[in-house]
């Protein structure tokens, strides 16, 4: 588990990198829209529409929509119909006219949206406002059959895609350069590598030209001509910035067993004694046969056998390390599964050795 790629060299200085995988411009950014509709066409693996009233509910209104009234009381029995919540990202500076990709997923109990066909179904942002159009045949990237109690599946069914399924209809408005000033927003919180950016910036635009508000938020000066400003953020995005090295920091997935560390944990001298203690019950059945001619009935009962069995455990002094590869050799000379491993990482923290932030997920 620990024998990981970057556990077998040193710790190597951080290399340059540019400054748009570093940082974002802020208000260049996505936003996401969301909007409810229609597949219909389906080959009778649609809504369960007694289960799924709101797919009749919204069948009836868009029939009412163009005109065509239903008697009082009809019950509708629907195949081919699915609801479904289709999710797409509006992405920065996207005009009306451009096509975006959509999601279109399932929200009641249709086996399959294979062959759907998607009705217009307007999409929203998170101020209410539409953005966008939706419409298309439903691409689903699986296939399913099913007959007498037998089932076979490939793939999800209940999720598909419409390329270019989507036409933006309004524009978000960016306020971004206004005053000739933009601000980055590094990914991560770092005061060195935002004085770094800094230091780089002015280097290669000159002296005033950004200067830093915190540890994450860096104010840059910008020609003030829609021209000249997007060279020059084109010359920014492009510079090459050497980040700092980050905080120590062991990552903990309690659910799959999973340690990921960086390359800056180290470990002190210490010594952990670690023991297994495994439990093993079997369970066999027992049949009891009444006598010949005793009118008894036979009985089936069950026996279990429990088996504890507990390793020794040893001390094992673990001298500190200065790299990655260091402490990934102490911790396997532990010999411990990934399990036992957590537990003793979360001691080996409490008791100091461990020079690193332990974050669970």
């Amino acid at each position: 588990m620990l024998l990981l790629a970057a556990g077998c060299f040193a710790a190597l200085p951080a290399g340059a990198e540019r400054l748009k995988d570093l940082a974002s411009i802020q208000g260049v950014r996505q936003n996401q829209l969301i909007g409810y509709g229609l597949v219909v066409g389906l080959d009778g693996s649609g809504d369960q529409t007694t289960q799924t009233p709101f797919t009749v509910q919204s069948v009836v209104s868009m029939l009412q929509g163009m005109g065509i009234n239903l008697p009082a009381g009809t019950t509708l029995q629907l195949k081919n119909v699915a609801a479904v919540m289709v999710t797409t990202s509006l992405p920065a500076f996207a005009r009306p006219g451009q096509t975006l990709d959509i999601t279109v997923s399932s929200m009641g109990n249709a086996k399959s949206l294979r062959g759907g066909t998607l009705l217009m179904t307007p999409l929203k942002g998170a101020d209410g406002q539409v953005y966008a159009m939706a419409q298309g045949n439903v691409l689903v990237g699986g296939v399913g059959a099913s007959a007498n109690g037998s089932k076979a599946q490939i793939n999800h069914l209940s999720v598909g895609r419409i390329s270019a399924g989507a036409t933006v209809e309004r524009a978000v408005q960016t306020s971004m350069g206004e005053g000739g000033v933009v601000f980055l927003e590094l990914n991560d919180t770092d005061f060195s590598t935002a004085s770094r950016v800094v230091e780089a910036v002015n280097k290669r635009f000159g002296t005033d030209t950004a200067a830093a508000q915190d540890g994450r938020v860096i104010r840059v000066r910008t020609p003030v001509g829609s021209d000249e400003r997007v060279a020059f953020l084109g010359a920014l995005e492009s510079l090459n910035v050497t980040p700092a090295q980050m905080s120590a920091k062991v990552i903990l997935n309690a659910r799959t067993g999973s340690v990921v560390m960086n390359q800056a944990v180290t470990l002190d001298n210490c010594a952990v004694s670690h023991g297994n203690l495994s439990v093993v019950i079997n369970t066999e059945p027992v049949i009891s046969q009444p006598a010949p001619l005793s009118g008894g009935q036979t009985v089936v009962a069950a026996t279990s056998q429990i088996d504890i069995k507990k390793d020794p455990g040893q001390v094992l002094l673990l001298k500190g390390g200065t790299s990655l590869a260091d402490v990934v050799k102490a911790l396997n000379a532990i010999g411990a599964t990934p399990q036992d491993l957590l537990a003793i990482l979360q001691a080996m923290k409490a008791a100091g050795a461990l020079r690193a932030e332990l974050e669970i997920i």
